[in-house]
């Protein structure tokens, strides 16, 4: 499966950064995210709950970010199990650029399921991929219209 995607960030290069990179922020976006830890700099440990179809699992994994040029590039590999479900793998490259309103974030992600995941088929697990995607950046940029609103310029 292959999946990628351009957004608009109501917020500074920076800001956006940081906030990829927050595990309290990364909990609170993604879509049925139960822990998120920092392992190490460049490593972190996820546990969520997944939905697709009709398999219902609880998945744990490890994210593991190279190639990084804070703060504008890395790329991100993962992967997961969530035991008779089946498994999770593959990456994602994420870039961040300065925009006129804000920041653009573009990423291009790849992914590889086995198990019972891979049996429901390739359109249902593309449509649950797109929408995680959607409601993660519908809550990340919510965070940050929030924040705006609270501060508005020249306050």
């Amino acid at each position: 499966m292959e999946l990628g995607a351009e957004q608009l960030i109501p917020t500074s290069q920076q800001a956006a950064w940081d906030a990829l990179n927050d595990p309290d922020v990364l909990k609170a976006c993604i879509p049925g995210c139960e822990a998120i830890d920092r392992l190490s700099e460049t490593q972190f440990g996820v546990a969520l709950l997944a939905v697709v179809g009709p398999i219902k699992a609880r998945f744990k994994g490890t994210l593991t970010l190279a190639d990084v040029d804070a703060p504008s590039h890395y790329v991100l590999s993962f992967e997961g199990s969530g035991g008779a479900a089946g498994f999770t793998k593959g990456t994602a490259s994420v870039t961040l650029t300065p925009d006129p309103e804000g920041t653009r974030l573009s990423y291009v992600a790849k992914a590889q399921v086995g198990g019972k995941l891979a049996q429901v088929g390739s359109r249902l697990i593309d449509g649950v991929a797109k929408k995680i995607a959607q409601d993660f950046f519908s809550r990340f940029n919510a965070r940050f219209a929030q924040a705006t609103a609270d501060d508005p310029p020249g306050r």
